[in-house]
């Protein structure tokens, strides 16, 4: 007798380490630029350079670009830029060079101010997640095949077999890439034209992305904005926003149309040039954008296990070991919509909005009933003019909270779950005075994993039947079904079949409840 084999993919989470790493120094204007009076505005990016296993640890390199707007002593604007480097090893016990190791980084806090008119302070908090997912294949029974038996010289028909259908997500592909975006937008009649760049903001909002054969699609749409100087000495500082929308795709060879994406994407390079028109005015804007794509796709399966068998002709008994992997729970998205109303609480009075720019954070997650309880907020950063006129812009930051749940039926505390947030749209509308109000839909993007470990066959014994054993073992006998019997129980007990037991006893199919009364008669197949 032999065993038919399968080879099944699987893949479980280890965990995930969290650090912080906390950035502090400072930079001199270049002699190049005019004294700060006020910083206005500030970004900052992560850039992950590298990250290494090293035994049970992770060596990661990256470095915070960073630029501020700030008012010059003498009026205007001007944007100073820097770069602050890290290195931070992180410890994960545990891991294995085997071990597939993602990392997710996220600039918490970004703090910048002026020391002195000729200096600029920069702080920052950095989040690094570590997070660790075993890939590896089990070998598993799945039947077996019909030959000569070594011991008895019958055929394995006498071999009885009990099969399961075992619920599996695997990663069927793991594959990291870039999605180039290259636009154009054009200043509308209104603008003047533009004499000089002084400020670029450029985010993802309404991204999706969906597997097809052989490729991911990618969706969405690139919120632009720029403040300009432009052309003439009277002409004030101005600003041009809009949305543009991008489609594309990128080669996964492995992909299917039924496939779960997971994918974390962020831009990794974005930038803005004006350059002229076709009249030779420089009223034309190129967008260059790189979307670098961290994608996982999984791939529900059910392979069909052997997960019991026995013999009327002699003694069977199963090697077995335990093989863990996840089962999706769920995947889904949900939207939470935000507004709060919010004061700028400014002397001079505030004349208009000009731009709003937000970044989700979230701050807990919580396992409730069928659901996960996400709570967070959303960090807005409003710039508008007043009616000082020494000083006629100005930036306020503030925190909007959200709160949502995210269905998830059958969710259990160990459950492992990721969260991947977004800002579909924001709002900023005066409402009169110093009031704004500010609206937000946020998305979030949820996959939740069951973890489950479950014995598997991966191979036999055969012994010849214990005779004496067998003898004292009644040739009939009527038996009363307990809690938790089933038709293979009682058969393989009583060293009989389920068809014999049904035969026996006329039953339509193997359905038995507790208290029916059942015929068994012992079997033994002769060599």
């Amino acid at each position: 007798m032999e065993l038919v084999k399968k080879q099944i993919h699987m893949n479980r989470w280890k965990g995930n380490v969290t650090t912080q790493v906390t950035l502090d120094d400072d930079f001199i204007v270049p002699d190049t630029m005019d004294d700060m009076a006020q910083v206005l505005l500030d970004n900052g990016e992560i850039q992950i350079e590298s990250v290494k296993n090293q035994g049970e640890k992770v060596l990661v390199k990256g470095k915070l670009d960073f630029q501020v707007l700030y008012r010059r002593e003498e009026g205007g604007l001007q944007t100073l830029g820097g770069t602050i480097p890290f290195e931070e090893t992180i410890n994960v016990p545990g891991l294995e060079e085997r071990d597939d190791v993602s990392l997710n980084s996220e600039l918490e806090d970004l703090s910048t101010g002026m020391v002195n008119a000729r200096k600029l302070g920069v702080k920052a908090i950095v989040t690094l997640e570590v997070r660790v997912e075993s890939l590896y294949q089990t070998e598993a029974a799945v039947d077996v095949e019909e030959d000569v038996s070594p011991i008895s010289g019958n055929a394995a028909g006498n071999v009885l077999v009990q099969h399961r259908t075992m619920d599996v997500a695997a990663i069927a592909a793991r594959h990291k890439d870039t999605l180039r975006i290259k636009e154009q937008m054009s200043l509308s009649g209104n603008k003047p034209n533009i004499d000089q760049l002084l400020w670029k903001e450029m985010r993802l909002c309404g991204v999706s992305a969906r597997p097809v054969d052989g490729r991911m699609q990618i969706d969405g749409s690139l919120a632009v904005f720029v403040i300009y100087s432009g052309e003439g000495d009277e002409t004030p500082v101005q600003w041009w926003e809009e949305t543009i929308p991008f489609s594309g795709e990128v080669e996964v060879t492995d992909a299917d149309a039924d496939m779960i994406p997971v994918v974390n994407m962020r831009l990794a390079h974005k930038d803005v040039e004006a350059r002229p028109d076709y009249d030779g005015e420089m009223r034309d804007l190129d967008v260059d954008a790189v979307l670098e794509l961290d994608m996982k796709l999984y791939e529900e399966q059910e392979p069909q296990l052997l997960s019991d068998l026995y013999a009327v002709d002699r003694e069977l008994t199963p090697v077995t070991k335990e093989a863990c992997f996840e089962q999706i729970l769920t995947k889904n998205g949900c939207k939470c919509r935000v507004a709060e109303k919010v004061s700028l609480d400014q002397n001079q009075r505030v004349l208009q909005i000009c731009h709003s720019n937000g970044t989700v954070k979230i701050d807990e997650i919580s396992v409730g009933e069928n659901q996960l309880i996400i709570d967070g907020v959303v960090e807005v950063s409003l710039l508008y003019l007043t009616s000082d006129d020494s000083a006629p812009v100005q930036s306020a930051d503030h925190m909007v909270p959200f709160h949502c749940t995210a269905e998830a039926r059958g969710i259990q505390e160990d459950s492992v779950y990721q969260v991947i947030p977004g800002l579909e749209q924001l709002t900023a509308v005066m409402v009169g005075g110093d009031g704004v109000e500010v609206k937000a839909v946020v998305a979030l993007d949820v996959l939740v994993l069951q973890p489950v470990c479950e014995t598997v066959i991966t191979g036999v014994t055969e012994q010849p039947l214990d005779l004496e054993k067998l003898q004292d073992m009644p040739g009939i006998v009527g038996y009363i079904v307990q809690s938790g019997d089933s038709l293979w129980k009682i058969s393989k007990k009583f060293h009989t079949t389920v068809d014999s037991i049904m035969a026996m006893n006329e039953l339509s199919s193997d359905e038995i409840r507790v208290g029916d009364r059942l015929i068994l008669v012992k079997q033994v197949a002769q060599g």
